[in-house]
């Protein structure tokens, strides 16, 4: 696909500002798309609510636009679709492929619940979660239904969601909706080799020196 058939999308979680390893995906993901002549849309992804911080994705746009990484049409909020993915969840039980389950989250085998608050659906080396068990659905459906929707194409992202790629793909083929073509970046690491999150205290980006760290980011994916 080219030109204006080419859509990627960007989809971070207000959980707080973004750190150099959100803007290396963010980049890349910018990148394949303009360079394509497509279109690039920002996706809020604010389902998982004990962790949504209140005003992060208001400076996460801030953030967006002072680095010059423009977004095409309105954003999209995950928590306005919550019909859209309970219409998907019905339509994988209505079809056999998703049972409830009362096991613990870290279970991923077949299990053999009569019932349960959890939702999960078959999956050949590992059955995953699509309807959390506190009644949140679950990244895995909530990007598979919006990706359709929005009608992305390309989806460039981090290599630590690798292992969602094929759980994503089997959504698609069971709902009956396209899959986007996949790509992966590396994931940046702080000096103890772990994964720039939040969670790893990765500091937020300095708004202060956004050409230095914009380079940095380039550089990072081999874009001179």
């Amino acid at each position: 696909m080219t030109g204006h058939c080419i859509k990627g999308r960007f989809a971070p979680s207000p959980t707080g500002p973004l750190h150099f390893g959100s803007l290396v995906t963010a980049v890349a993901s910018h990148f394949d798309a303009r360079s394509k002549g497509g279109k690039w849309l920002v996706r809020m992804e604010d389902l998982d609510t004990p962790r949504v911080v209140p005003g992060s994705d208001a400076d996460i746009l801030r953030t967006l636009e002072r680095f010059g990484l423009d977004w095409d049409g309105p954003v999209l909020y995950q928590s306005t679709r919550i019909d859209a993915y309970r219409d998907a969840l019905e339509q994988l039980r209505r079809d056999g492929h998703a049972y409830p389950c009362s096991c613990t989250r870290t279970t991923r085998a077949p299990c053999n619940c009569t019932g349960g608050p959890r939702w999960r659906v078959h999956l050949p080396d590992g059955d995953f979660t699509v309807l959390r068990a506190d009644g949140i659905f679950a990244y895995q459906l909530a990007v598979v239904v919006d990706d359709a929707y929005q009608g992305i194409t390309d989806v460039v992202r981090g290599a630590d969601l690798l292992d969602s790629t094929p759980r994503q793909i089997h959504l698609q083929k069971l709902l009956g909706l396209p899959s986007p073509t996949y790509r992966h970046v590396p994931v940046v690491t702080n000096e103890k080799g772990q994964k720039l999150s939040k969670q790893t205290l990765a500091p937020a980006l300095d708004l202060t020196r956004t050409a230095e760290q914009l380079e940095r980011a380039r550089r990072f994916l081999g874009l001179g």
